[in-house]
């Protein structure tokens, strides 16, 4: 197998961050609710982009390393989809300007780059220095795909964080926005707006994604730099994803049962390599439990993708689907994407 050329990840990191400060200052020069075909093409952008540097890692590293990058960024795109609905329902709750909401997605993708990479970077010494980690990563992928599995605790997003309904309370703040500021001022006196309440959601919101999403892609792959540009990647087309799939994400009624199969099966694989790589005492006397086999990549990746496939398939030829209202606060978002269009 080849080894990552340092190039090849210096030069990688610097052409996508300039992509990302490019993205920032268009949105901050130039705020505005982008239609469904501005939103299309960005999209169609950030997945060929990403392909065309998946391309780029099978020429200059080999299969191996490309079929992991493929597997991961496929993994955390569709987990990150998933979550878009998390984010619908917080821009919905606190009613924020469609002409800003592309802003506060933006400063929500970099606040969940920045966390991601410190979990990368503790991730990937915890792993080098202990190999059993696998084992609870393994249970805790586990875990999450059984409480995804689960159709409890939907009703508990209308529910206001206690944090965020402590933080109302201690910081004075303003009844509506003033534009895209964080502090305005009321009667003579500067305090702050609802969105500073909104960033701190989506920032709460991105460090429980963190969570989840930075083990699962272990299990694909232990190469830091790959880990971190599938979640770039994954992470940098989302904002205008918002804008395209908007309040049609309930339509997709089995991607949440997609996700926690492929958390289950990411989840067996650790617990797979763990006993492979085994150096507990208390288990097989501390040996290598050699006849624990390794998932390969394309295995995995062949998983990802058709579970993903067949999940979105099945929910768009389902009835169930096709008769499914939509959230009563996301009808006008809807309507107005649908106005987009036509």
């Amino acid at each position: 197998m080849l080894e990552l050329p340092v190039w090849f990840e210096v030069g990688s990191l610097v052409v996508l961050g300039l992509i990302l400060l490019i993205d920032l200052l268009l949105v901050v020069r130039r705020p505005h609710e982008p239609s469904m075909k501005e939103a299309g093409l960005w999209v169609a952008f950030y997945v060929s982009l990403a392909l065309v540097f998946a391309g780029a890692m099978f020429a200059f590293t080999g299969p191996e390393y490309g079929g992991q990058f493929v597997a991961g960024w496929v993994t955390e795109y569709s987990l990150s989809i998933d979550n878009l609905f998390v984010f619908i329902i917080i821009m919905a709750r606190f009613s924020v300007p469609r002409k800003y909401q592309q802003e506060v997605l933006m400063v929500g993708i970099i606040i969940a780059l920045i966390l991601r990479g410190i979990f990368i970077l503790l991730g990937a010494i915890v792993i080098e220095q202990f190999s059993w980690v696998f084992y609870i990563f393994g249970a805790f992928l586990l875990w999450t795909a059984w409480k995804q599995a689960q159709d409890e605790g939907e009703d508990e997003e209308d529910r206001e964080n206690p944090l965020i309904a402590q933080i109302r309370k201690v910081i004075p703040m303003s009844e509506k926005f003033d534009g895209n500021k964080l502090r305005t001022e009321v009667n003579g006196k500067k305090v702050f707006t609802p969105m500073l309440i909104v960033f701190i959601t989506i920032g709460l919101t991105d460090l429980l994604f963190a969570v989840d999403s930075i083990p699962a892609i272990f299990g694909l792959t232990q190469s830091p730099f790959i880990v971190f540009t599938a979640n770039l990647f994954a992470l940098m087309g989302l904002r205008q994803l918002y804008f395209l799939l908007g309040g049609l994400m309930n339509r997709l009624i089995y991607l949440k049962h997609a996700l926690s199969f492929i958390l289950a099966f990411i989840g067996v694989k650790l617990v797979l390599h763990a006993m492979h790589v085994n150096e507990l005492p208390f288990i097989n006397g501390g040996q290598h439990i050699e006849w624990a086999p390794e998932i390969p990549t394309f295995v995995s990746l062949a998983v990802i993708v058709g579970t993903i496939i067949i999940a979105v398939v099945a929910s768009l030829l389902s009835s169930k689907a096709k008769e499914a209202h939509l959230d009563p606060r996301l009808e006008e978002d809807v309507r107005k994407s649908h106005s987009d269009v036509d």
